[in-house]
């Protein structure tokens, strides 16, 4: 009976594995290979996919664009979010629930809505084919989700804790830094870890606000075509690569993701 008991499970996780597994087969075979045999591992191995994208500045700098936008747009959407969220969380004010729903309303629109007066805007005040330029639009959608996340944890820490600090004399600043983040450091965790996704995987974006010098490895990899057609494995060695990232950062803050699900705010 136990063993039943675990096959369902098992057999749930090898089918959420094998697209996984299927991207990192293709990455070791030459195009031919992959579109002229089935076989369920590499017949001839080769490295050239792998090599080409640590040698080729156009893919090496994808990664390293991706990875700059990305970050400053965590660390903007978590900075921006963490006094927004205490202010919802400790207070009440006129037109805060529909301030709350609003900032939320964001996060519901699909990206396509905003890229067109994002390009207009960028390009006339010279912020196209910048960093800043995809972190700032990231932030429209990523600063929402991070408060309504933030809000969350904050509102679970009682307002006693406010009162006592400021009976033993610290200043708002002093408490909000040593005292009320680490409170909520699971919180912040969780935020930094879906602005950090949300970034990571967003294209259209990342591709209509860049042409050269701030390409991003999603819009690279959309430009692989030759006279012989896509380079397979080439793409599927840059869609292992791109795991990477992600799987690094949940690996990091898989604790604060539970403690997410488990407060039912995420």
């Amino acid at each position: 009976m136990k063993t039943y008991k675990w096959l369902v499970p098992t057999l749930y996780i090898l089918f959420l594995m094998l697209p996984i597994y299927w991207l990192l087969n293709m990455s070791f075979k030459t195009t031919n290979e992959i579109l002229g045999v089935f076989s369920l591992w590499p017949q001839d191995i080769t490295l050239d996919n792998y090599a080409k994208i640590f040698t080729d500045p156009t893919w090496y700098n994808g990664y390293l664009n991706s990875i700059a936008y990305v970050v400053i747009n965590t660390v903007i959407s978590v900075s921006v979010a963490l006094p927004a969220a205490y202010a919802f969380s400790r207070y009440r004010f006129l037109g805060d629930k529909h301030l709350f729903f609003w900032l939320l309303t964001n996060r519901m629109a699909p990206p396509a809505v905003f890229a067109l007066p994002f390009f207009q805007l960028y390009s006339a005040i010279g912020l196209f084919d910048t960093h800043i330029a995809v972190a700032l639009a990231h932030c429209l959608f990523n600063i929402p989700l991070a408060v309504w996340i933030l809000e969350g944890f904050m509102s679970g820490v009682p307002k006693e804790l406010d009162e006592t600090a400021y009976l033993d004399g610290y200043s708002f600043w002093r408490f909000f830094f040593k005292i009320f983040m680490p409170t909520i450091a699971a919180g912040i965790g969780v935020a930094a870890f879906f602005c950090f996704m949300y970034s990571w995987v967003e294209l259209l974006l990342a591709k209509t606000l860049t042409s050269v010098a701030a390409k991003p490895i999603a819009a690279t990899m959309t430009r692989t075509a030759s006279t012989a057609g896509y380079e397979l494995g080439l793409l599927a060695a840059a869609g292992t690569l791109t795991i990477f990232p992600g799987a690094f950062v949940i690996y990091f803050v898989r604790n604060y993701i539970a403690k997410g699900f488990a407060l039912g705010r995420v």
